[in-house]
């Protein structure tokens, strides 16, 4: 039995022939290459000759931050703080609506503050990856979770920005829609998140 390997995002299949389409990234069977054996984490293919030596390659510095953000896993570890922070600050919301809470309203607000600040460095760290690790590949999938992103980043801007604007928009009549906004994000976020999670697990 072959074992192919999709060269986007590395999913291994066991066949005599690649799949139609890999059911991780989506692309077609012309990305899939043969190999010999299933590459254990952390082990180097070595396509150099014996007895040779490598010349150096120089890299600027700016090009050593990209790779070791990408060795450190920097964007899996970094999207865990809006991850976490957006379902927080969203129920906050609903609460401080429902109970008619300023100090709920306040605290929401911070946590989105916090998902704010932090969203520019999980996109640039995930674009590093997209490029290094997916060989910025742009199936239908990539194109999902880079809408659902952008998304997700442009209504939280919008909702923190509204309410910084109008701390009583959820005693008026606007609530609706600063609500709306809000699941919006969340609803973004959590589809990002998801296919993030197939490309990390393989499943």
């Amino acid at each position: 039995m072959k074992i192919w390997q999709c060269s986007v995002c590395k999913y291994i299949h066991k066949g005599n022939f690649p799949p139609d389409k890999c059911p991780i990234c989506n692309v077609g069977a012309k990305k899939f290459k043969e190999i010999d054996d299933i590459p254990m984490v952390g082990e180097k293919s070595d396509n150099k000759q014996k007895g040779k030596k490598s010349q150096p390659i120089k890299i600027n510095n700016f090009e050593k931050i990209k790779s070791l953000l990408i060795k450190h896993h920097a964007h899996p570890v970094a999207v865990h703080t809006p991850n976490g922070l957006l379902p927080v600050a969203v129920i906050l919301w609903l609460l401080a609506w429902f109970f008619d809470s300023p100090l709920l309203a306040k605290v929401a607000f911070i946590n989105q503050v916090f998902v704010l600040i932090s969203l520019p460095f999980v996109i640039l760290t995930g674009v590093f990856e997209w490029q290094k690790k997916y060989n910025k590949a742009m199936t239908m999938m990539f194109k999902i979770k880079i809408i659902t992103a952008a998304l997700t980043s442009v209504a939280c801007l919008i909702s923190t920005v509204w309410f910084l604007i109008d701390p009583e928009i959820l005693l008026s009549s606007g609530a609706w829609g600063f609500m709306l906004i809000n699941i919006i994000m969340l609803a973004g976020a959590g589809i990002t998140g998801h296919i993030g999670g197939k490309l990390v697990f393989k499943d």
